[in-house]
């Protein structure tokens, strides 16, 4: 039998020599907390002041929309919100609340150009969704208009989505849908004005028909506040050949949370 020692220590040689390969990079810039800020073992976690302050969302929720009931109410058994205003998309999840350390995130992402926050906020999405990944083909961003993104530089939805395609192996296509309207910010706007500001906002571009026509899209944002811009997201994808559209955020405005004053995905 051949002597597995060499092996062992070929292996222990290379863990130390990555380990001291990430040295001047940890020394230089120490991994930070992604709330606060302030300084943690590793990159992507939380202190223990901020983890605390993050409310994952999880079962028992509404099989539709996503939003959690306060204890189990049946199998099948939906929301107010998914019977009085049905959505076009099949189904919504989101990991955490819209609420302390997860909107710091979403604004850390969106305004201060947090892109390291990507990855570790995919992480979550991809727990909190994973029976929609599992049925998704192709992964879609939310696009920005394109005088925004030339202002911005980046779109975090399709930095989300990016990462929620790796973690997953399904297709990341960004090209899927256009924003033609550039519609007003989403801030400050009620329901209703938030409704009108995206109505024929997007559409899927005859050449990109091909790659979602039958399609089950995932379609991913920052944050679900009241669904306007998902849902005409959604009709876009569906008028231009997509089978089904699920929709997956990091972050959820729960129902009577939302206040026009919010920070949300314009």
């Amino acid at each position: 039998m051949a002597d597995p020692m060499p092996e062992i220590k070929h292996i222990e040689i290379r863990s130390l020599a990555r380990t001291a390969l990430g040295w001047p990079a940890r020394i230089l810039f120490p991994p930070v907390c992604a709330g606060c800020r302030r300084q943690v073992s590793q990159p992507g976690v939380l202190c223990g002041g901020c983890w605390p302050k993050l409310r994952l969302l999880e079962r028992p929720w509404c099989p539709v929309m996503g939003t959690p009931f306060t204890h189990h109410m049946g199998e099948g058994f939906l929301s107010a919100e998914a019977i009085a205003d049905p959505p076009p998309f099949e189904r919504a999840r989101a990991a955490v609340a819209y609420s302390g350390v997860a909107r710091q995130m979403v604004q850390g992402l969106k305004y201060q150009d947090r892109t390291d926050l990507a990855p570790w906020m995919a992480r979550w999405m991809v727990r909190a969704g994973a029976e929609l990944i599992a049925d998704a083909d192709v992964v879609v961003p939310v696009p920005l208009h394109w005088r925004r993104f030339f202002r911005r530089k980046f779109n975090q939805s399709a930095e989300l989505a990016r990462a929620v395609s790796q973690l997953s192996g399904a297709a990341f296509v960004p090209s899927a849908m256009q924003r033609v309207k550039p519609t007003r910010q989403q801030v400050g706007l009620e329901r209703k004005d938030r409704e009108e500001n995206v109505r024929a906002a997007f559409r899927v571009p005859n050449e990109a028909e091909i790659e979602i026509a039958g399609r089950r899209v995932l379609l991913i944002d920052d944050v679900y506040t009241t669904g306007a811009t998902l849902r005409a997201a959604t009709k876009a994808l569906k008028k231009g050949g997509a089978g089904a559209v699920d929709v997956l955020t990091f972050a959820r405005v729960l129902p009577g949370d939302f206040r026009a004053d919010e920070s949300t995905t314009i």
